[in-house]
């Protein structure tokens, strides 16, 4: 089993990063310690803290496999884990920065969302690998941080395609969260969109936490629109597909997603998940050797009450892995890798994954349907 620390330390007086001031890509691992320690941040409360459990049970899955073999440069792996959530106390980057300068950390695994990487990459600087692992807008470009999930190129403009083909649409709502993810994902929704003789009838986006539910489905109902795509992250997404349910306008209107997973189709219920479609590199129920494999580890450890396996919990689970294989090849305790570098990283993955560089991929991209509280995958697009 993993061990694992809770760190929620703060500290202040972090000096001023400038653009120039990032170090290279090249990463010190202290000769003296017994242990490779890497932080896992992770959302813990807030609107994704229903992400958490998942994401920290599938890490511990990888950080299992790794000490029954060679650990990270023959050292054995133990996991510090940070609260990430945009709404926790305290501040997380001055935590981080003195957890990298006083050689507690020796690598990040970061499953948030994007407007901590944003403003942590800032602090990081290169000092030590970081791996992000969720879905994201893409354009990820700071020095030692490798971005290995889905961007809209691979997963939303196909997802777009396919919905607006299988049910004949031409006009879409775009509803999400107010941050850079939704933002940024929609700006290339609306390109597909446009490209396909469709229009956006109606776009807003609303701060986490904040219930506009009621005015959100008043204006959804008034726009036309015959599909919604939702950029919600957790239980603002939980809340707002409840409230669609229950007014049955599934009758009217097709739902997409990006970001809706096995824990959030859970907590909508039955009920209120009728004609919701999700795009994801990765579904529980994938038939494949890999996950299956994956499966019987990860129910092997936890039992079968563990929190219910989704693409982003399994993310975590990747990028321990992606981490130990990056780490592989550094010579000696220095390697410098370039994240544009055309040399494949292929690791341990569940959906079968293989890494180039932050702008390409080999991932595998689904279109699946809620049914029940599973999803049915449809195609692999």
């Amino acid at each position: 089993m993993a061990t694992m620390e809770l760190s929620r330390r703060f500290y202040a007086g972090i000096p001023a990063f400038g653009a120039n001031t990032f170090a290279s890509e090249k990463w010190h691992v202290s000769l003296k310690e017994d242990r490779f320690r890497i932080g896992l941040l992770v959302p813990m409360c807030g609107a994704a803290g229903l992400w958490g459990p998942s994401c920290i049970a599938s890490a511990q899955v990888a950080i299992a496999e790794l000490n029954l073999e060679n650990g990270i440069l023959g050292k054995q792996v133990e996991l510090v884990l940070v609260d990430a959530a945009f709404e926790a106390d305290g501040d997380l980057y001055h935590t981080i920065h003195e957890m990298i300068e006083f050689g507690e950390i020796d690598a990040i695994v970061g499953m948030h969302i994007s407007a901590v990487r944003q403003q942590l990459a800032k602090v990081v600087r290169g000092r030590v690998p970081y791996i992000y692992t969720p879905l994201y807008e893409g354009g990820e470009e700071s020095p030692g941080v490798y971005a290995i999930g889905e961007t809209p190129d691979d997963q939303l403009v196909p997802a777009i395609r396919s919905i607006a083909s299988l049910h004949k649409i031409k006009n879409w709502a775009l509803i999400g969260n107010d941050y850079v993810w939704p933002r940024a994902s929609n700006y290339f929704a609306k390109k597909c969109i446009q490209s396909q003789g469709g229009k956006v009838t109606y776009e807003h986006y609303v701060p986490f936490g904040v219930d506009r539910t009621e005015r959100l489905i008043d204006d959804l109902n008034a726009s036309g629109a015959e599909a919604v795509l939702l950029s919600f992250v957790g239980q603002d997404a939980v809340d707002f597909n409840r409230a669609f349910g229950s007014l049955a306008l599934d009758r009217q209107i097709i739902r997409l997603s990006c970001a809706i997973e096995e824990n959030g189709l859970l907590a909508i219920g039955e009920e209120n998940s009728k004609r919701l479609y999700s795009s994801s590199s990765y579904f529980s129920t994938l038939n494949t050797p890999s996950n299956n494999s994956f499966k019987e580890k990860y129910y092997g450890q936890h039992g079968e009450r563990a929190p219910a396996l989704n693409s982003l919990g399994q993310s975590s689970y990747e990028g321990v892995q992606f981490l130990a294989e990056l780490m592989k090849k550094q010579t000696h305790s220095q390697y410098a890798l370039s994240k544009n570098t055309s040399s494949a990283i292929t690791y341990r993955s569940a959906r079968d994954a293989t890494y180039l560089n932050n702008k390409s991929k080999n991932l595998p991209i689904y279109l699946a349907r809620a049914d029940g509280f599973k999803f049915s995958i449809l195609e692999e697009l």
